[in-house]
């Protein structure tokens, strides 16, 4: 499922990312890359708050839509 309509406050596994090189190493650096465990913390109107590795990243809708975890 895509990460902008999984459930708030749940541990969950980030199984795909499905954007352009460019924005997946950036992504990776900031520690978000598959396999990662990743909580959503808030989602409003498609942006995405989440904490990966201890750390909160803000997502857009473009980017969290692209996005997949189990």
């Amino acid at each position: 499922m895509p990460i902008v309509i999984a459930p708030i406050n749940t541990e969950l596994t980030v199984v795909r990312i499905a954007l352009d090189e460019k924005n997946k190493k950036h992504l990776l650096n900031l520690g978000l890359m598959e396999q990662a465990k990743v909580t959503v913390i808030s989602s409003s109107g498609g942006n995405v708050i989440i904490e990966v590795k201890g750390v909160r990243l803000a997502l857009n809708r473009d980017t969290a839509t692209k996005i997949f975890v189990a």
